[in-house]
């Protein structure tokens, strides 16, 4: 005789952090675990901004929003920067709170799993506008910014970005660490965290071509980046535009 146990309530969920510390990745992985775990019946994962919700006039918004809403059925919707849903100003005219209200109508029903993602404080003033968010949304997750040696210990694991490039043995942990640390200040790294990596990989590797000699004919110093090269790629991405911001 099976026991009569009532259905588990999906969890909605808060994901606050600034970029690049892998909100969107762990909503991934989540995906896969909630449907693994028989609490989705699908892994997908939406991911879905103010654009891809809000509409240019009257009832174009609500169109878009629950097109995205059944797209997402059945798995997550990630609903990325989802403080820009909120008017800066009390009394503005916005879509965005058409689309906000939309998306928390259907919660209840437990078709998707939804999660609301951004930055910490603008986060904030959409929690507290709602009256409805913290009655739906019962997880909130906090994603710190990385440490300098955490940032390098995800530079060494995406050297496989550089198919067939490899790092110089001088570029340990520790020492890659300290340069990003002395190269970089606080508030760039905030801007980017894992998502300095990749540019800074490009970079370098684009730094080690021009430095080649047309007569090298050593292959390991074709392909071996050093610490040099990193450095040169660090401040290029500290010369780009504080507007520019790299995610993961």
């Amino acid at each position: 005789m099976g026991l009569d146990i009532e259905q588990r309530k999906v969890p909605h969920m808060a994901f606050l952090g600034n970029p690049g510390t892998g909100k969107t990745m762990v909503a991934r992985i989540l995906g896969k675990v909630l449907h693994r775990v028989g609490i989705l019946p699908t892994d997908r994962v939406t991911v879905v901004q103010r654009t891809d919700l809000v509409g240019r006039y009257v009832g174009h918004t609500g169109l878009k929003t629950r097109k995205m809403i059944a797209k997402a059925e059945g798995g997550i919707l990630f609903v990325d920067e989802a403080y820009r849903l909120m008017p800066h100003k009390s009394g503005n005219k916005d879509y965005g709170i058409e689309a906000l209200e939309e998306i928390m109508s259907v919660m209840d029903e437990g078709k998707s799993v939804i999660i609301f993602a951004g930055y910490p404080k603008p986060m904030k003033r959409v929690i507290d506008a709602n009256e409805g968010f913290r009655r739906r949304v019962e997880k909130f997750f906090h994603f710190d910014d990385f440490t300098p040696v955490e940032l390098a210990e995800i530079l060494h694991l995406k050297m496989s970005y550089l198919k067939g490039y490899k790092m110089h043995p001088c570029c340990t942990i520790q020492t890659v660490a300290s340069l990003i640390e002395r190269e970089m200040t606080e508030k760039m790294r905030t801007e980017r965290n894992g998502g300095l990596i990749i540019p800074l990989l490009k970079n370098a590797r684009d730094n080690l071509d021009e430095r080649l000699d047309f007569d090298v004919e050593d292959a390991e110093v074709m392909v071996t980046i050093t610490l040099d090269d990193l450095e040169k790629g660090l401040h290029q991405i500290s010369e780009e535009s504080p507007d520019e911001v790299w995610r993961v």
